[in-house]
């Protein structure tokens, strides 16, 4: 009887080691790519011919940083989490010594550093390290089981940020550092009934603060955000451009995407967003100009390409040869996921406005390099996982 010795089964070895170059989920890079260039085109539609260009060069250099994480092995970053939580929390106090802008939507904010060819944003590079942070953190207690203790731990670390992002004023980002804690707290196990009671606690915080801070003197949200709260929960039927922006900008969203179809009134009739009716056309409202200039195909489209990064990620979570993968990948999924809903529903008047750009659509230096970022991360995340399972696969054929 013929036997084939299993050393001699190296071929099949062989088969089942990942090729570097396919080792990278494609589809993922493959989306966002196709997002850059969705947002290419919508902006030269909208007349930002010169933002489009730029654009694609944040693009470039967040492709080539993408590449350099991908390559190196994510578990490292572990080690440097204090250094990065510190950086997080230095960098967005530092743009409080930074004058703000005294013109323009972002009139008396302080969320930029200048920098030779653009303004970091510290809150959008702080998204990714701070899930680095949590993630580890989170992997670190995990060795010593104490539930409550790690769910206090986490977020307060993560309200500590929050808060200076708040105060630049930037409410939007504060509530992606919020919910990136919650979505390391979920993946890392904790029980529902302690975050359902924390939501709830959260929730009448919230609330207890906005009815009773006014009366002590103590305003928590600034004018404009309250107006853009109460616009939200009770819409006015008519708007007033000087008092009410907020109704405005709603208003003519709706517009925008309702006059665009099936297919769009093209770049020539798309007047709403030519004609600067649209406000904030090139970053906050860039779905509003989608949708009306390239119409329902546009937007489904563009809520592909989005459908079909946050698959891939769900597919790179489950992937992860460790725990600190998980939740990192579990960190990104969740701050992807919220970004889009909170964007795509103001424009739609499903969400309050909050400023957070559209990841990869909307312009923006910080924001698209820390989305490409994190997509470095994710790859890293997947060519570990593959690696390591075709490590299985040979050992078990030696």
């Amino acid at each position: 009887m013929n036997t084939t010795p299993i050393h001699q089964t190296e071929e099949a070895a062989a088969a089942a080691r990942p090729r570097v170059m396919l080792a990278f989920d494609p589809l993922l890079v493959g989306a966002a790519i196709g997002l850059v260039g969705c947002s290419y085109v919508t902006l030269r539609a909208a007349g930002w011919s010169s933002l489009a260009q730029r654009q694609v060069e944040y693009a470039a250099i967040g492709l080539v940083a993408a590449a350099i994480l991908a390559a190196i092995d994510y578990t490292w970053l572990r080690r440097l989490r204090w250094a990065l939580y510190g950086l997080t929390i230095g960098l967005n106090l530092v743009v409080f010594g930074i004058a703000a802008p005294q013109t323009g939507v972002a009139a008396g904010a302080h969320r930029w550093i200048p920098l030779p060819l653009f303004q970091l944003q510290p809150s959008e590079l702080g998204k990714v390290m701070l899930i680095v942070t949590l993630a580890a953190i989170a992997v670190e207690r995990a060795r010593r089981p104490s539930e409550i203790r790690m769910t206090f731990r986490i977020l307060l670390l993560a309200a500590l940020p929050a808060l200076l992002v708040v105060a630049q004023p930037d409410l939007g980002t504060g509530l992606v550092y919020l919910v990136v804690a919650v979505s390391v707290l979920y993946f890392s196990g904790t029980s529902w009934k302690l975050l359902t009671a924390l939501g709830g606690l959260t929730v009448l915080a919230a609330v207890g603060a906005l009815a009773i801070g006014p009366a002590l003197g103590v305003n928590v949200l600034k004018g404009y955000q309250k107006q853009r709260l109460t616009t939200f929960i009770n819409p006015p039927q008519v708007c007033h451009t000087q008092t009410d922006t907020t109704c405005y900008q709603l208003q003519q969203s709706l517009t925008a995407i309702g006059s665009g179809g099936k297919t769009g009134r093209g770049a020539a009739g798309a007047t709403q967003a030519r004609y600067g009716f649209i406000p904030a056309d090139q970053d906050d409202f860039i779905f509003a100009v989608v949708g009306e200039t390239y119409g329902f195909v546009g937007a489904a489209l563009v809520l592909s390409l989005y459908a079909l990064m946050i698959w891939r990620t769900m597919r790179i979570l489950t992937m992860a040869k460790n725990l600190f993968g998980t939740l990192v990948a579990g960190g990104i999924l969740m701050m992807l996921m919220f970004q889009v809903f909170l964007n795509v529903g103001m424009t739609l008047g499903i969400a309050p406005v909050t400023g957070v750009p559209l990841p990869l659509l909307s312009y923006g230096g910080s924001s698209v390099l820390v989305t490409f970022v994190a997509i470095g991360l994710l790859e890293s995340i997947h060519i570990q996982a593959r690696m390591a399972s075709a490590g299985k696969v040979r050992a078990l054929l030696q």
